[in-house]
């Protein structure tokens, strides 16, 4: 671990005088890795508190330009943004915050092609996307190359959080132990149909860099073998407890997805 700099004791006080973070744990998160993929309304306060914090390389993808609909919720870019790269937004946004970590953009979407060798760059991959096909293909990916995988989603007033490890084994399960396959097409409304209301966004991606943060620190109590529900209206919290799945295609005693050559 690198000495921390006076700037840096500065910047950091408020985790250094943490037991449980510290100096050493700062410069943890100095070392780490993190590879968000979305930069919307998860990806944007995910980004931002993990660039506050000091994750020293954050990975971002994206495809997207950003709209004037994004600004409701997608706090990493502003109105002189709208039709810019999300991710050149972003990096900005993360750079004005807190230029002591590096963010490096990927313009682009993730498919079979692409996902194995960008993951290999990144110690904890964080899926802030907006489809399943996204979901599923970095659950596999992430359990094939043996990468934390941590998951938030949001619709409408509700929210779930989990975190996936099913490589290390039980108890840990994966994202195909709770759902199999992907839902039929339209069967689940996205947030241009559905709607969203923008606090979730903000709610859920914050959680989602706290496991995170704790995942790159080893503490407190992993979000993995539970899942999170947030009914925003009720406000209220909910967690289920799940278990690696026997039958499960990915991670299950008989596997049929070695590869991602099926997706």
């Amino acid at each position: 671990m690198s000495t921390l700099q006076e700037d840096q004791i500065q910047r950091y006080a408020r985790h250094i005088v943490l037991q449980e973070v510290g100096g050493v744990g700062q410069s943890a998160l100095l070392a780490a890795k993190v590879l968000v993929v979305g930069a919307g309304g998860l990806g944007s306060p995910l980004l931002m508190y993990l660039a506050a914090a000091g994750v020293g390389t954050i990975g971002l993808v994206d495809d997207d330009e950003v709209s004037l609909s994004n600004l409701q919720r997608q706090i990493a870019h502003g109105t002189p943004d709208i039709g810019r790269a999300k991710v050149d937004s972003a990096k900005d946004r993360a750079a004005a915050l807190n230029p002591g970590v590096s963010l490096v953009p990927y313009e682009m979407r993730l498919n079979p092609g692409n996902v194995m060798e960008l993951l290999g760059d990144y110690d904890i991959i964080a899926d802030g996307s907006d489809n399943f096909d996204t979901r599923f293909l970095l659950n596999d990916a992430c359990f094939l190359a043996k990468k934390t995988l941590v998951s938030a989603a949001v619709l409408r007033f509700d929210g779930q959080l989990s975190t996936y490890k099913a490589y290390l084994g039980p108890p840990h399960p994966c994202y195909r132990c709770i759902f199999p396959e992907p839902p039929p097409p339209d069967a689940i409304p996205s947030c241009s149909q559905g709607g969203v209301l923008g606090a979730m966004a903000g709610v859920m991606g914050t959680m989602q860099a706290t496991e995170v943060l704790k995942e790159i620190l080893g503490i407190g109590k992993s979000m993995s073998g539970r899942l999170l529900i947030h009914d925003g209206l009720a406000g209220e919290f909910r967690t289920v407890r799940v278990k690696p799945d026997p039958s499960c295609a990915l991670c299950g005693e008989n596997p049929t997805i070695v590869d991602l050559s099926g997706h």
